[in-house]
């Protein structure tokens, strides 16, 4: 049964979507951005400052899905700049530090929602 999965602590959903689904077993997370939950808006501090808020915003999620960073088998990296793939990188391993680490794939986009730099989107298992 499909399930949505809500919380407070991560941003809503700015469009016709859901923070995540879980389907029992798996979890699909939607892409999170740099959004603040509680302003509102893409935090400051460049691509660094970016990729904390979304890992951050990923992890609410998990969270109340009952699930870790560790629960994580996939993950899926947009950047406006690929320039700024080994920023990310520097702070992604922080997360998801236990092995085996996430499959993932990284893209440069020409642009992503509110201007931010970064978008990351992860399907987790149970």
């Amino acid at each position: 049964m499909k399930k949505k999965v809500q919380t407070s602590e991560a941003p809503g959903a700015i469009g016709p979507y859901s923070q995540a689904i879980d389907l029992g077993d798996l979890v699909f997370v939607s892409g999170q951005i740099p959004l603040d939950p509680q302003l509102g808006s893409i935090v400051e501090g460049g691509i660094e400052a970016q990729t904390e808020q979304v890992m951050k915003n990923i992890g609410a999620i998990l969270n109340a899905a009952e699930l870790k960073y560790s629960d994580v088998v996939r993950a899926e990296v947009f950047l406006t700049n690929m320039d700024d793939f080994s920023e990310v990188n520097e702070i992604y391993v922080k997360y998801f530090s236990a092995e085996p680490k996430p499959a993932r794939f990284a893209v440069g986009v020409a642009s992503l929602p509110m201007q931010s730099l970064v978008e990351i989107a992860v399907i987790a298992k149970r």
